[in-house]
């Protein structure tokens, strides 16, 4: 998330100059990504908002889709209730978005029924995500675990990997895939270059976060070679 979304942000000030953003963080601890680890890690999530209220920020984006979705269905909405009171309660913004309830509403943007998708995770992590996402009235047909444990190696995936990847998914039946069903592991640069191989929308956890941002700022929810989610058509 630290690097896609001012990237996409990026793309999208060089062809609108009319447009500035500036992209903050805080960070919430984890290095594994089990069930634990991600528990502890929601829990930061509050100190979190207070830091980025501090900064009087327009929208708060809690970007890690499975520490929320490991809490159980629903969880997202739980989530930015609370932490959009809490940076209300510091004088910031109380505009807060999930990377996991972006997702669930990016599939349901483009009018998809059925998703297939990839993930880094271990095969347990990702039928709680599958699970998660089909409590919401979205069907998963097929996925593919890449059980990469530790959360920095999955950070240093090769985007373009997934171009091949692909491939091994079984996406016949799918209204729309899902490239990275991680905020960590990169993507981007294969969104478009998947779509149009493919011939099906295909959105991340960050294109659809990214659509969110854009859509709580009021703005055309556009980012070239992004996806047909970003397409402004939206």
């Amino acid at each position: 998330m630290e690097t896609e979304i001012p990237r996409m942000l990026n793309w999208r000030m060089a062809e609108m100059s009319d447009e500035t953003f500036t992209f903050h963080s805080s960070r919430m601890r984890m290095m594994h990504v089990t069930p634990e680890q991600l528990k502890a890690m929601d829990v930061e999530s509050d100190r979190c908002a207070v830091e980025l209220s501090d900064a009087r920020c327009d929208v708060l984006a809690y970007a890690c889709l499975v520490a929320i979705m490991c809490q159980g269905p629903g969880y997202h909405v739980v989530s930015e209730k609370r932490l959009s009171n809490i940076a209300s309660e510091n004088g910031g913004s109380g505009d807060v978005i999930s990377s996991a309830g972006a997702l669930i509403q990016g599939v349901q943007t483009l009018g998809a029924k059925k998703v297939a998708l990839i993930a880094p995770y271990m095969k347990p992590l990702t039928k709680t995500v599958i699970e998660y996402i089909e409590a919401n009235d979205i069907q998963v047909t097929d996925s593919i675990s890449l059980e990469i444990p530790d959360n920095l190696e999955v950070g240093l995936q090769n985007p373009m990997n997934l171009f091949d990847i692909v491939d091994r998914l079984d996406y016949s039946q799918a209204d729309a895939v899902v490239l990275s069903a991680c905020v960590q592991m990169p993507s981007l640069e294969a969104v478009q270059k998947v779509e149009d191989k493919i011939g099906k929308p295909v959105l991340t956890a960050a294109t659809s976060t990214v659509y969110q941002i854009l859509k709580h700022l009021n703005l055309k929810t556009f980012v070239p070679n992004a996806g047909s989610l970003l397409s402004g058509r939206y």
